[in-house]
């Protein structure tokens, strides 16, 4: 597969990036995730969960945002719960410990301004 994911303009069409998530791989793990941008700080990633899927509690060392596309999950942060489902959006500040659940199934679009500066970009303990 060809794709260009850092560049000065970039032009991803979602309906056709989602056909890119691999259902065989969704289908065993429960979720999985294509990078769809990654330029400078920016990172652009659409994830899906399967239903019944759990994305475990971890941070990221910059601010979040989670578009919901299709279907619906369940985000925890700070001792909340958060359901949202297609349309909703969702932003997070910078080390915002989260969870999310899925019952049905979802993909969702993840933006996440990357600081390679604050150490690990993820932590998931």
């Amino acid at each position: 597969m060809q794709r260009t994911v850092q560049g000065d303009v970039l032009l991803h069409h979602l309906t056709q990036d989602e056909w890119m998530i691999d259902p065989e791989l969704l289908a065993r793990s429960g979720r999985t995730a294509r990078t769809l941008v990654k330029e400078g700080p920016l990172r652009l990633t659409i994830m899906a969960l399967a239903p019944g899927g759990v994305l475990p509690e971890h941070h990221t060392d910059g601010p979040v945002s989670i578009h919901m596309l299709q279907g619906a999950a369940v985000f925890r942060a700070l001792d909340n719960d958060y359901a949202l489902s297609t349309g909703d959006i969702l932003a997070l500040a910078a080390g915002v410990r989260h969870s999310a659940s899925s019952a049905q199934g979802c993909m969702f679009l993840l933006t996440v301004v990357h600081n390679p500066s604050a150490g690990s970009a993820v932590d998931s303990a």
